[in-house]
């Protein structure tokens, strides 16, 4: 049985959120604004593209992550869907001292 989704550390610091066949990333200066501050993180979406030669590419917001009401959690508004992971195991990849943590789909309150 495979993940649902996946939080891993980059070499430059950064975030790379796998989820669903898809690799967004949150850049190290969003994450750090997440832990310390509390402040939504945008997660973006690199695609590039090959056309005659031509390479060209474009970045686009795909959701954000943001701090739970309660302290504990990240929760990941994405197109596709809601995840969320414990802030502890969040932290501790973004500071580099796990290399991933597995994220956990999360159901809307109104199919409850």
């Amino acid at each position: 049985m495979t993940e649902p989704g996946t939080l891993a550390c980059t070499a430059a610091g950064g975030l790379i959120v796998h989820v669903e066949a898809e690799r967004c990333r949150i850049t190290t200066e969003d994450a750090k604004a997440l832990i310390f501050f509390g402040r939504p993180a945008p997660i973006m979406r690199e695609r590039v593209r090959r056309t005659g030669g031509i390479v060209t590419s474009s970045v686009t917001i795909e959701g954000h992550a943001a701090v739970n009401h309660a302290g504990r959690a990240v929760v990941f508004r994405l197109r596709t869907g809601c995840w969320i992971i414990p802030f502890v195991s969040f932290r501790r990849v973004a500071c580099g001292e796990a290399a991933s943590a597995p994220l956990f789909p999360l159901i809307p309150e109104e199919s409850v």
